[in-house]
């Protein structure tokens, strides 16, 4: 009897490289958060963070190979392509972040006061938190949009350069509600404002793509975000100048940092960090936009 099953199955989501890899992801990140709840444990805001991160990539994860595996992802309004090159690349950032941070809160060498079991099941943690941020970046390596080639905008250098520089913007928004003291000035204010503009315009540019709707539009998408890119570029230039000069120069800030400021409260750690990750955005917006210039893409892929 011939069988019914096939035709409705899409082996290759979990045959090919990037289906291994996807694989591979469910298996360590459902190790991670196992480990930790079960013995690792965690705490506080940073703790909470990394267990987040690992169920959410995990779930999300799941529910990719699950459509992809019962073609059900033809049946959601959503560009799939764009949505899992997007995804790909937040679980990179995230997981790495995760990786970094559960080892520098709750790894230590010796056994004392948590015991010697706590201490292993962190470390395993750790390596296979590790190993998850290597699955994550491997797919975002084999689904990257290759030169020449007609893809989703999201699988592009571009498209993946969004996803970070959102990324980033979280990090400088932890950063300023930190007590950063960005109110004290009108120029430090405008700052801001250009970290949340760019911020809410890049996320307008990635859900666009990946729900497919950038065809509805009444005007170019394409030219549209290049233009934006541009902007983003001033805006960001003008806040890599002011912010420093606002923050350590010596007639409006410090220069050095306080020797009473307690470490974890001190706003000048807090715009140390914005004005480096200013700078990293400010790179990136400029590599988006040289890239920008080369891609082409198709927006309902």
């Amino acid at each position: 009897m011939e069988s019914t099953g096939g035709p409705y199955l899409n082996t290759a989501a979990v045959t090919s490289p990037v289906g291994i890899a996807r694989l591979l992801q469910m298996t360590f990140g459902c190790t991670t958060f196992s480990l930790v709840a079960h013995q690792g444990g965690f705490s506080a805001a940073y703790g909470t963070f990394c267990m987040f991160v690992w169920t959410f990539c995990f779930a999300i994860t799941v529910f990719i190979l699950a459509c992809e595996f019962t073609h059900l992802h033809s049946c959601l309004s959503l560009s799939w392509g764009n949505f899992t090159a997007a995804f790909a690349m937040l679980a990179t950032l995230m997981s790495v972040t995760a990786a970094v941070i559960y080892p520098l809160y709750f790894v230590q060498v010796g056994c004392y006061p948590i015991g010697c079991e706590v201490r292993d099941f962190r470390i395993a943690a750790s390596v296979f938190a590790g190993l998850l941020f290597v699955t994550y970046a491997s797919e975002v390596f084999l689904t990257r949009a290759k030169p020449g080639q007609v893809t989703s905008y999201m699988a592009t250098v571009s498209g993946l350069l969004k996803i970070v520089q959102a990324f980033v913007a979280c990090i400088i928004f932890g950063a300023l509600v930190n007590d950063s003291q960005y109110s004290k000035y009108v120029a430090t204010q405008w700052c801001v404002a250009v970290y949340s503009f760019c911020f809410v315009v890049t996320v307008v540019v990635v859900a666009f793509s990946v729900t497919g709707k950038t065809a509805l539009l009444w005007f170019p998408f394409e030219r549209s975000v290049v233009i934006y890119t541009f902007g983003a570029v001033l805006l960001y230039a003008s806040a890599a100048v002011i912010w420093p000069v606002f923050c350590f120069d010596s007639k409006y800030g410090s220069p050095r940092r306080p020797a009473l400021c307690a470490k974890g409260k001190c706003s000048w750690d807090s715009q140390l960090v914005i004005a480096i990750f200013t700078y990293v955005n400010l790179l990136l917006y400029v590599l988006d936009l040289a890239y920008s210039q080369r891609i082409r893409f198709v927006s309902h892929l």
